[in-house]
């Protein structure tokens, strides 16, 4: 089902909860891409992934939505690499910001012990949070 409507702007009703709770930007990016790929591809899956690739470019989630990066770029290794580089996603968490970016997010967050934290366990406590907050956000 094409996620963009007559204007031009993402459905809302049509995203996945992270996105409705998320600004403008980060929804036309991920509809405007999901529909093209599904076009594209004719199929849902992949065009969400596609989606979901093309959105971890421009912003990173945060908790229960997602929000712009301060620069353009792959979020983690699975991005860089395309679908078949066999890295792990992040999971939205921009892994290759700066370790100060992330202790702030894991700060805003309420990421106990981050101050003790490597980047890499930054990145994986971030993600978990944002996991956690999602499912709250969903009421799961």
């Amino acid at each position: 089902m094409p996620k963009t409507g007559k204007d031009d702007h993402a459905k809302k009703s049509e995203l996945p909860s992270t996105l409705q709770r998320s600004g403008r930007k980060a929804q036309d990016t991920f509809a405007k891409t999901y529909d093209s790929a599904l076009e594209e591809y004719g199929d849902e899956e992949r065009a969400a992934r596609t989606a979901y690739s093309a959105l971890k470019h421009t912003h990173e989630k945060v908790g229960d939505h997602w929000e712009a990066k301060e620069e353009y770029g792959p979020s983690d290794e699975h991005a860089a690499g395309g679908r078949d580089s066999g890295a792990r996603t992040a999971g939205g968490v921009d892994a290759n910001a700066s370790k100060q970016h992330l202790y702030e997010v894991a700060k805003r967050l309420g990421v106990e012990g981050r101050s003790y934290m490597t980047k890499k366990e930054l990145v994986e406590a971030i993600r978990k949070a944002n996991d956690a907050a999602t499912r709250r956000a969903r009421g799961d």
